[in-house]
């Protein structure tokens, strides 16, 4: 079977889905969570970026699912429910990172609007969080076995679009 090269990520802020496409033609969808704040660009506004990205990094490679990162560097935890508890207040991002940086001057990228440098990721999350809803802190949640499924299809470079309704297609 011929190896799929992914064209482009489609992440639609509407239906909480995240489309790969590949240079097939072919397509395959995952639930995501976005923002509970919607869409918005601005530092500290804890919404989710929208416009033309890249994938900037990719980090974690066979790191095992549940794999706990905190500034983007493993810290020797597996997520669990017990080490939820211990710490309420975590944003949980595990397994894998694909960090993304945005693409238009003064929209995503540069000065206070900065995708990459406001840390937005796409990343794995714990099973307990809820998927096809708005509910992070601006990045894009996804299940940790789709995250590896992702990371692995994809490279530094891989054009994201992230928009609303039919302008996400």
């Amino acid at each position: 079977m011929p190896l799929l090269i992914v064209e482009r990520i489609a992440i639609d802020l509407d239906s909480q889905r995240l489309t790969v496409r590949y240079d097939d033609g072919g397509q395959r969808e995952y639930r995501v969570s976005t923002a509970a704040n919607g869409g918005g660009e601005e530092n500290g506004s804890e919404c989710t970026p929208r416009g033309e990205h890249r994938i900037s990094d990719k980090i974690g490679d066979g790191c095992a699912p549940g794999t706990v990162f905190v500034g983007r560097v493993p810290t020797g935890e597996t997520w669990t429910p017990e080490l939820a508890a211990r710490y309420p207040r975590r944003d949980w991002i595990l397994t894998r990172i694909l960090w993304l940086d945005g693409l238009e001057p003064g929209f995503n990228a540069g000065g206070d609007c900065d995708t990459h440098s406001r840390y937005i990721y796409i990343h794995g999350t714990p099973e307990s969080t809820v998927l096809g809803a708005p509910g992070s802190h601006g990045c894009i949640r996804m299940a940790n076995a789709d995250v590896i499924e992702l990371f692995d299809q994809v490279e530094v470079g891989t054009p994201v679009h992230i928009a609303t309704g039919k302008t996400a297609r």
